[in-house]
């Protein structure tokens, strides 16, 4: 049978097309990293960019876990712990002269210790996939974090473990005390270990742990053994985590278990890594960068800022399952087929209705926040130019109606959003 002809040419054409698309991504990707200090250059923006720069190691190290693999972690925070303390210990003793080590090389050895623990912990936890896997890792983290405050020689106790980044002699003028020095360091890992795991992506290693996480009985079948190949992708995501978390060390000088092992830790790196898209490898960078403007931006605007979180996650979960990164597919998809004078009016009904609904909300829930506050503050609210009395009722009633009106707008607006969607995929003349 004669196979069919392959222009070799427009293949080759599409490979470099390709090719060139990629590299450009990378290398924006590097000129944002390097230039970011230029363009926001006070010291809050700085500590900013040095926290998004090790966050996205730990959430893209997780996303390896839930993303490619469909292990939804509740320890994951155990091993970027875990590196950060390993680092610390090391960096105490280069300072008190044992031996010597560089200071920009200290992330390998927070991410050879999580490995290390990993290695240990994984016979245990990966034994099961889903819900199984889900509550060993939550039990294993409880585990480590009582253990950790049974140790204080190990783990410094309630106080914690203090450090001094600045050690020895600087190395062509560089200490990494200026908080520039240290984010380039940070954004220079950053660049590095996204790369790293991009590329275990396309490993057959990364592709198998795919095949695990849709199918593992399919695996099993064709001669692999899910667990073996859980088992390798928890020490890869452990030692990228710990590499995170040494980065986190170098920067805070400070590491305590109370807050390296916490629930509260564990949950916002699960948290954000959907938030941004565990479907996509840019997802949890995404989120990483939402991770710090929220927690820090937010939490300076509010006290009930921990409640728009869980807000945001649960709407996240109903509506936008894919995440941020699920979103601009969509919208991709729109303009792509040159839709978007035909989305316009629903588009814009959407956004006022969205605006309303989140405006109305959060009058409500920064009256209940100051209405515990009352006895301290008095009960007059100012919030986005309006004075609200939280011990009035006509108040209380104008914006629990508010918020009902807007949300019930922000469901009409999101369904005939959708219905001018469908109309669309099917063809009908008159939308397009």
């Amino acid at each position: 049978m004669k196979q069919p002809h392959r222009n070799t040419a427009i293949d080759g054409m599409s490979f470099w097309s390709r090719s060139s698309v990629a590299g450009a991504i990378w290398l924006g990707f590097a000129s944002a990293l390097a230039v970011a200090p230029w363009l926001f250059d006070s010291s809050l923006a700085l500590t900013m960019l040095t926290q998004i720069g090790y966050l996205v190691v730990i959430c893209l190290s997780y996303n390896i876990l839930l993303g490619q693999g469909g292990m939804l972690s509740f320890g994951h925070v155990v091993y970027v712990g875990m590196g950060a303390f390993a680092t610390v210990h090391v960096l105490n003793r280069v300072g008190d002269g044992a031996f010597w080590w560089p200071v920009s090389l200290l992330p390998l050895v927070g991410g050879l210790a999580a490995a290390l623990v990993a290695a240990v912990l994984g016979f245990v936890s990966v034994r099961r996939g889903g819900t199984t896997f889900a509550m060993i890792t939550l039990g294993l983290g409880e585990l480590v974090a009582a253990v950790a405050l049974m140790l204080p020689g190990v783990f410094g106790g309630e106080g914690g473990i203090a450090t001094d980044r600045v050690v020895g002699e600087p190395v062509l003028g560089i200490s990494f005390g200026p908080p520039v020095e240290l984010y380039y360091l940070v954004a220079l890992w950053c660049l590095v270990c996204t790369a790293l795991m991009f590329a275990f992506t396309r490993t057959p290693l990364g592709r198998m742990l795919n095949a695990v996480r849709d199918n593992p009985q399919r695996v099993a079948f064709v001669g692999y053994d899910p667990q073996r190949v859980r088992y390798r992708a928890l020490v890869i995501s452990a030692f990228f985590a710990g590499i995170g978390g040494a980065l986190m060390a170098l920067h805070l000088e400070m590491v305590t278990a109370s807050d390296s092992f916490s629930h509260e830790r564990s949950a916002a790196y699960l948290l954000f890594t959907f938030v941004g898209g565990v479907g996509a490898f840019v997802g949890p960078i995404i989120g990483a960068v939402l991770m710090v403007l929220t927690t820090i931006g937010l939490s300076q605007f509010t006290l009930a800022w921990k409640l728009y979180l869980g807000l945001l996650f649960m709407l996240m979960v109903m509506f936008a399952p894919s995440g941020v990164v699920g979103i601009l597919r969509w919208h991709g998809q729109v303009v792509r087929q040159r839709r978007v004078g035909s989305m316009a009016m629903p588009y814009l009904g959407l956004w006022l209705a969205a605006a309303w609904a989140v405006t109305a909300t959060a009058v409500l829930v920064e009256m209940l926040y100051h209405l515990q506050l009352g006895s301290i503050t008095g009960h007059e609210l100012h919030f986005l130019g309006l004075v609200l009395d939280v011990a009035s009722p006509r108040d209380w009633t104008l914006a629990v109606l508010a918020a009902l009106t807007g949300l019930g707008l922000l469901v009409a607006a999101q369904r005939r959003a959708r219905q001018r969607w469908q109309r669309i995929e099917s063809g009908d003349a008159h939308d397009a």
